[in-house]
Parts: structure tokens; sequence; C-alpha cells
């Protein structure tokens, strides 16, 4: 897959995992889009750690998607945490 449909898949799973985790989220489009194409790698690491596959070799492929969407999912609620935290912190 080439780098600009990474940078792309990254961006839409990235607004994707903030649609199903709405919420008050500091940072704009290009925070949803280092957290999806970081939330990509990390999905596509996991899935081949647990299923033995690469699901980052095709963009029209599910498993891509999935990946993709799951590891931004699981980036952004990370993200949240930090950013609570310091927050909190402040105040």
């Amino acid at each position: 897959m080439g780098i600009i449909a990474f940078l792309v898949l990254g961006l839409l799973a990235g607004a994707i995992a903030k649609a199903i985790l709405p919420g008050d989220d500091p940072g704009g489009i290009i925070v949803t889009m280092i957290i999806g194409v970081a939330g990509a790698l990390l999905g596509g690491f996991l899935a081949g750690l647990l299923f033995d596959v690469n699901p980052v070799d095709e963009f029209f492929s599910l498993s891509t998607w999935l990946a993709a969407i799951v590891g931004s999912i699981i980036l952004l609620l990370i993200y949240r945490a930090v950013a609570n935290n310091k927050r909190g912190a402040r105040r």
C-alpha cells in the first residue's frame, strides 16, 4: 500500500474511531490523522501477532480497515487517559 493510501486510511480510521467514541478531545484533524496512522500500525502489528496475518497489504481489505479502526480506538482511549491526567494535574 502506498504512503498516500496509508495516510488516507489513517485519517479515515481516526475519524471513525472518534465517531465511535465521541467526546471532548483536544486536537484537530492533525491529531486525528496521527492517531489514525499510528492506530493502523498498532492494529496491523497486533493482528500479525495474534492471528499471524498481515492486514495492511490491501487498501480495500476488510481486515485492513478493522485492524486500523481497532488500533485507532485503542490509541484514542490511551490519548484521552493521558490528556485527562494532564488536565487534572493542572487544576
